[in-house]
């Protein structure tokens, strides 16, 4: 890997506001604003719009389409018009 030409990689913290939700990791992306985490440092903060905590697929609140019953009901309308 080049010297010199990669940001920097450091501790961030990423917060989910509708979820009530933050986790730790590391990322090349900053903030302006910064949080003190549970070990006592502070941390720049990245506010996200969703997470796994807040995302349908990983809530199980996900609605499945009945794709089927659609297709079906279509035919029924438009199916025997030629």
């Amino acid at each position: 890997m080049k010297t010199g030409i990669h940001p920097p990689y450091a501790p961030v913290v990423f917060r989910d506001r509708a979820a009530g939700f933050a986790f730790l990791t590391r990322s090349t992306m900053t903030s302006e604003r910064s949080v003190e985490w549970e070990d006592g440092n502070v941390y720049p903060v990245v506010d996200v719009e969703i997470s796994s905590a807040s995302h349908p697929f990983y809530t199980g609140t996900a609605r499945v389409l009945d794709t089927a019953g659609r297709v079906e009901r279509f035919e029924r309308r438009y199916g025997g018009r030629r």
